[in-house]
């Protein structure tokens, strides 16, 4: 790279004198001492200053960036180390790669620690496992998120905690960890259908409205149907959860449970039985119904993170975990810079269905 950039400054390439329209030229070499011996290219003029690494300088702190960005977008440490060898000529060790690493671990603490605002009218909550070694075997994590959209109408990742396999329990001591940085109020929580998450959140905020995410019910539903029935018994379901009113929608079920009940009834059951929590966006209109309904949000950003971790199988430890998970989310979360759309009109309407518990923060 460093006779790339003489080449560029003398204006030909070295011996190609057919093309050299200066009497300036080479003149050797200069030891700069770093981290490693580098052989710096000179010229007769002394004018030659490398961008690289620029006079004077001995350290190369840009390669830790690159490295920690190598990491973020789910190379692995081995991966890495043979990357920087080719790329700098330099052995360097998987383990000084994850020890580079290491020193965002200050950062993901005060991210994680950071005050949080007071109200949020919406909040996605989920889990995504991985598979992390432990004792010299290999367990499933849960990852826990929470998605927050504050009063202007933009997402952000509130935290990210690595526990055992998804439960209640533990959203409970995410919840209160959440409270405990300030979040006073949730108006409306939009989760998957883990028994026992609504007792937590109502733990924590009790006055907060539970929305069951729609399309983890339909998964759920569709693992007791045939394969031979699962269209025909989705479109009829469709007419269920899209139906203009609740009083439809319960009218659709029976109709549902009229046609297909004989064979499917623990498949229907569920709907009926999950009904107070599946039903709450149709109190609301469409432009609330559609942001709450499932929780596309944190369905998009875990398959995000899917992408940046699928080429570490399996992690060495929780630690590593946290450091991957941590540089995804803050690539994916710099483009969250937008508002959700028509959020003028939602805020509006939000402030009408929870009447005053908005005004300390509005007015």
């Amino acid at each position: 790279m460093l006779e790339g950039e003489m080449d560029e400054h003398l204006g030909y390439a070295k011996h190609d004198y057919q093309n050299k329209n200066t009497t300036n030229s080479r003149n050797g070499k200069s030891r700069k001492t770093m981290k490693f011996d580098l052989d710096v290219p000179r010229d007769r003029d002394g004018s030659f200053e490398p961008e690289i690494v620029k006079k004077h300088q001995t350290d190369v702190s840009h390669l830790e960036s690159s490295i920690i960005g190598m990491y973020a977008k789910g190379m692995t440490t081995r991966d890495i180390a043979t990357q920087v060898n080719q790329m700098y000529g330099m052995d360097i060790s998987p383990t000084l790669v994850s020890n580079i690493t290491d020193k965002i671990i200050p950062m993901i603490k005060d991210w994680q620690s950071r005050p949080l605002e007071a109200v949020y009218p919406i909040i996605f909550m989920d889990a995504i496992h991985f598979k992390v070694r432990k004792d010299n075997a290999v367990v499933s994590k849960a990852a826990y998120a929470a998605i927050g959209v504050n009063l202007e109408g933009k997402k952000d990742v509130l935290g990210i905690w690595i526990g055992s396999d998804e439960s209640a329990k533990y959203w409970l001591l995410v919840l209160n960890e959440l409270k405990n940085r300030g979040v006073k109020d949730i108006l409306i929580a939009s989760i998957d259908g883990l028994n026992g998450f609504k007792e937590a959140i109502k733990a924590v905020y009790p006055n907060t409205e539970i929305q069951r995410c729609i399309i983890h019910e339909i998964r759920n539903s569709s693992k007791y149907l045939s394969y031979k029935d699962l269209k025909a018994f989705n479109a009829d379901l469709k007419l269920v959860y899209t139906a203009a009113t609740e009083e439809l929608a319960l009218a659709e079920l029976d109709k549902l449970e009229e046609k297909w009940g004989d064979k499917y009834l623990i498949a229907i059951k569920s709907w009926r039985n999950n009904w107070d929590e599946l039903a709450t966006f149709f109190k609301y209109p469409p432009e609330i119904r559609k942001i709450i309904y499932t929780t596309n949000a944190m369905e998009s950003y875990n398959r995000q993170l899917r992408k940046v971790t699928k080429a570490k199988s399996i992690f060495p430890n929780d630690e590593a975990l946290l450091k991957s998970l941590y540089l995804a989310t803050v690539d994916i979360t710099q483009k969250w810079t937008q508002s959700i759309r028509g959020w003028a009109q939602i805020l509006a309407q939000l402030s009408i269905f929870f009447k005053g518990r908005l005004d300390d923060q509005l007015f």
